[in-house]
């Protein structure tokens, strides 16, 4: 008997293979050892990556204090579960989940941070790396005499590297705001596995909020809303991660956020995202969500509110915006441990809650499936 053996040429198995998830390429190492090769060439993980940010994006979802993670497709309806897996927290001590927080994500990559801890965890590959404190962290304790009011992580194409950003301010600052010393800014780099601060720059910025914000990866810089004291008033600040240097956005002139001690203030939830391909804002008072996009970057006179529409579908009465499908659907948090979509007119589409229970909390973030390795030593389990 003869039997033809079926020719695929190399090239063609490449494409093939591409456009694969990561899941099924770490399974297909073990197939030979040119494929093992192939796969974990860092030329091929860039350009699966190039594919598959496309077409293909997460949502992972991690709710607190026992940490139940689900990560589900972007383009998917939120309320089908065999969309849905749950990567593991494996890595951690079970004593660590408390208050551990998704804080942004970057190339596959997620954020987690909790008080004494910083991790870097790609869901898709299992591969870890845990991030030594911050140099004032480690003299003055976590949260001590400076507070972190400002979080972000991203991607430094020019030096393959990675960066986390941290801004910070004096806690006396909030009630002597005629000090000296306003607000320091550190970096980790994860090719020279150092921290860095930023010096001889005058950072005149506090804490905006009550709480540390996310910051926003666009542009090649991380974004974030802080209040410049010597201008009494909001901004946005942006750090660019390939400069290395500091820019300021100023907002819509027609958004108001009053602070607490303003005599017009009034509740509200605020913060930047990216809306489709632009930089957006988005506020939430009185059941109302606005979302502000600004249409050419850092140009102020772009700035165009696109969307306002009410909430009071929801039964906690709260949304906080984390991404946007293709099609324009917006997809965010509500208080109640599940997630909830509007259309891109504001209609409610659908609303999820995944871990029932009392005194829980819920972290989401977005990303992209990825085959990439950190500089340095990392874990993989």
């Amino acid at each position: 008997m003869v039997t033809n053996t079926l020719y695929v040429p190399h090239d063609l198995i490449i494409q093939i293979l591409l456009r694969l998830p990561v899941k099924s390429l770490i399974r297909f190492k073990c197939v030979r050892k040119s494929w093992l090769t192939l796969i974990s060439n860092t030329h091929f993980a860039n350009s699966h990556f190039e594919i598959t940010s496309a077409h293909s994006s997460r949502i992972l979802f991690i709710s607190s204090p026992d940490f139940e993670t689900r990560s589900m497709d972007l383009e998917a309806s939120i309320t089908d579960d065999s969309a849905s897996t749950s990567p593991s927290l494996h890595f951690l001590c079970p004593q660590y989940y408390f208050r551990l927080r998704i804080i942004c994500s970057c190339r596959g990559f997620i954020f987690l941070h909790r008080s004494t801890m910083i991790y870097l965890w790609n869901p898709s590959t299992r591969v870890h790396k845990q991030i030594p404190l911050s140099p004032i962290d480690s003299i003055f304790g976590v949260n001590y005499e400076y507070i972190c009011y400002l979080y972000g992580f991203g991607y430094d194409q020019s030096r393959d590297d990675y960066l986390l950003v941290t801004m910070s301010c004096d806690r006396n600052l909030r009630y002597n705001l005629h000090g000296d010393y306003y607000s320091r800014l550190e970096f980790f780099s994860l090719r020279d596995n150092t921290w860095s601060e930023i010096e001889g720059t005058h950072f005149p910025y506090m804490n905006a909020f009550d709480y540390p914000m996310v910051g926003s990866l666009f542009n090649g810089a991380i974004h974030g809303l802080a209040f410049h004291l010597d201008l009494s008033m909001i901004v946005i600040v942006a750090f660019d991660l390939t400069e290395r240097n500091f820019l300021e956005i100023y907002l819509p002139d027609d958004l108001e956020i009053y602070l607490p001690d303003d005599p017009e203030y009034e509740p509200l939830e605020c913060n930047l995202w990216v809306f489709g391909e632009c930089l957006s804002v988005w506020t939430m008072r009185d059941d109302i969500v606005e979302i502000w996009v600004m249409k050419e970057y850092n140009v102020h006179s772009s700035w165009t509110k696109t969307l306002v529409f009410s909430i009071d579908v929801i039964p906690t009465r709260c949304f906080s915006p984390a991404c946007c499908t293709k099609s324009g659907d917006i997809i965010g948090r509500d208080l109640d441990n599940g997630l909830v979509k509007f259309d891109n007119k504001g209609q409610l589409l659908e609303h999820s809650s995944y871990f029932k229970g009392e005194h829980r909390e819920s972290r989401v973030a977005m990303y992209t499936e990825s085959l990439f390795s950190l500089p340095g030593n990392s874990e993989q389990g």
